[in-house]
């Protein structure tokens, strides 16, 4: 399964591995994911999404329902 959040799209960065001699190699920084359960009470429904920190924040701010209807506009919402 893809490492993408499903509120905010958030993939992985890829950048360097840099040494203290300069010497730069490849890496990926990836988003910090966590699935999470959501009651939609609108919906009368649980929903499972995986989910970065920061849309964790976002979600405990403004709450569940608001967050899912501006990322449905967006189109980060696969649901």
């Amino acid at each position: 399964m893809a490492r993408v959040c499903d509120i905010t799209g958030k993939r992985p960065r890829v950048g360097n591995n840099v040494s203290h001699a300069n010497n730069k190699t490849k890496r990926k920084f990836y988003p910090n994911l966590q699935k999470k359960k959501f009651y939609i009470p609108e919906e009368d429904r649980w929903l499972t999404l995986k989910v970065s920190t920061s849309a964790l924040r976002t979600i405990n701010k403004n709450g569940i329902s608001a967050v899912l209807k501006k990322a449905r506009a967006n189109g980060n919402v696969v649901i």
